[in-house]
């Protein structure tokens, strides 16, 4: 199962989840199907698997592909460095769902709509559990 999902980069959570995709179907497309709008002015780092898809008033960070049998410029590689420090943010934020198992492990309830319940909650659960930790005694 796959969800395409957009997280702050200053508190670390979860700001949109998108539908439950089977696994097969391509980022893009499914960002091309939800039709996921943003309001003026944010910038968005996103990773290679979105290629192609543009946004208005959107400024968007993508790192830049090695040409074929080519090398990249020290500006290019430099570039790509920032963006993948940045993009480790995401990839925390998505270690903290996973962190209820179920929904890293093959999820095998066939009902309708509980792949969409699970994600829902284990995103509410991390999104609890940074608030908990940002909150001053």
């Amino acid at each position: 199962m796959k969800n395409n999902l957009v997280g702050g980069l200053e508190d670390r959570q979860v700001k949109y989840l998108g539908s439950t995709h089977e696994g097969k179907k391509h980022d893009k497309k499914i960002c091309d199907e939800e039709g996921t709008r943003f309001s003026d002015g944010v910038e968005l780092y996103r990773d290679s698997g979105f290629q192609g898809h543009e946004l208005a008033n959107v400024t968007v960070h993508q790192p830049k592909k090695r040409p074929r049998n080519g090398r990249l410029s020290a500006d290019d590689q430099e570039a790509n460095r920032l963006h993948s420090s940045i993009r480790v943010i995401i990839e925390h934020i998505l270690s903290g769902i996973k962190r209820c198992r179920v929904v890293k492990d093959v999820f095998r309830n066939t009902k309708e709509g509980y792949d969409d319940v699970v994600i829902e909650l284990a995103c509410g659960l991390h999104n609890y559990r940074r608030y908990c930790r940002n909150q001053s005694y």
